[in-house]
């Protein structure tokens, strides 16, 4: 094989060779940003989740809030069906059945 043959034939080698080397190299280069983001990131979540553990919000100490007179409540349970009646939602018998399950309870 002629000398100027095996020489063009190197130099294509040597392209390709530093071409492949190049894309590695920018590959490698781009995984390990990720890599070191990702690496960031999770410490980031961890410190976090340890600020969450140390801070405890103070109980507060709620008290239920005293019962309503029955006496009030069915008042307002009757006003709802007399509502409901005048609007013809509820028929008389409706709300003569509805009023009397009422009282009875």
């Amino acid at each position: 094989m002629p000398r100027a043959r095996r020489a063009m034939r190197r130099r294509r080698v040597a392209r390709a060779a530093v071409g492949t080397a190049v894309v590695a190299g920018t590959a490698g280069a781009v995984h390990h940003h990720q890599d070191k983001k990702w690496a960031q990131q999770e410490a980031q979540q961890q410190q976090a989740m340890q600020q969450e553990e140390y801070y405890e919000e103070p109980e507060e100490q709620y008290e239920p809030a005293p019962a309503a007179p029955a006496e009030d409540d069915m008042a307002a349970q009757l006003e709802h069906l007399g509502e409901l009646h005048a609007s013809g939602i509820l028929t008389d018998e409706e709300f003569a059945a509805a009023k009397q399950k009422l009282l009875n309870s």
